[in-house]
């Protein structure tokens, strides 16, 4: 399934940048909130990234690259989540996906199931790598693909459900 859409690769001299970033930061902050608001609800939801994806594949790289840096920031500073102690990991995966996203839509130039499928895995294939050369311990790095498969999922078809709403703006 693919859609045409208009795609952004935003400079960070430009207003915008900073405005879609703000926005979708804004999205980061207030998504995880809902989703603690369940036991476990991070951890199978995911929802520190979504927005990034959503940044990443719409408006480039860049505008990904600071919500992916600047969201799981704030929301350790605001709510202590994530905790410190998972902030590098998460950091990591977040950047990842902006790259992935950003990279995916370039590449397809079109909002593309199969290529949003692409880019979550190759962020979570690559961050679970990382991830476990960080902690040494496999099992703890492979706690997305345990667990957060739900999340992935959103990630995929939620994904590009707004993506494909959006993708005349």
């Amino acid at each position: 399934m693919e859609t045409s859409v208009k795609l952004y690769s935003l400079s960070y001299k430009e207003a915008k940048t900073y405005m879609f970033a703000l926005l979708f930061i804004a999205g980061n902050i207030a998504l995880p909130q809902l989703c603690h608001l369940v036991p476990g609800g991070g951890l199978t939801w995911l929802p520190i990234y979504f927005f990034t994806l959503i940044a990443a594949y719409k408006y480039g790289f860049r505008v990904g690259l600071l919500t992916a840096i600047l969201s799981p920031l704030l929301n350790n500073v605001l709510f202590g989540m994530p905790p410190t102690a998972d902030l590098p990991i998460i950091l990591i995966k977040s950047s990842l996906l902006a790259g992935a996203a950003a990279y995916a839509a370039h590449r397809f130039e079109k909002v593309s199931l199969l290529a949003i499928l692409g880019a979550v895995l190759a962020y979570q294939m690559v961050g679970t790598l990382a991830e476990w050369a960080i902690k040494a311990d496999f099992f703890v790095a492979l706690q997305d693909f345990r667990i957060g498969i739900a999340g992935m999922l959103v990630q995929v078809f939620g994904g590009f459900a707004v993506l494909k709403a959006i993708s005349k703006l």
